[in-house]
């Protein structure tokens, strides 16, 4: 192998959705750093079964509001 190509290998702190934390060795950022999760696979539909609706920004709120009057 080349030497020097490979990314720094170290340990990092995941936090679940849930708040739930453990530490696992990666390639993310610095030694010590925390990787907080938005989407996990305890709230992902994949493996929830369940479809939730994630409103970013108003994003889902604005759409209702343009369409308020459309009948289908």
């Amino acid at each position: 192998m080349k030497p020097n190509i490979h990314p720094d290998y170290h340990q990092i702190k995941v936090i679940m959705t849930d708040g739930t934390e453990y530490t696992t060795r990666s390639t993310y950022g610095n030694s010590g750093d925390v990787m907080k999760l938005e989407i996990d696979s305890k709230s992902h539909p994949a493996w929830t079964g369940q479809h939730r609706i994630i409103d970013t920004a108003g994003q889902v709120a604005r759409f209702n509001k343009r369409f308020a009057g459309l009948k289908v």
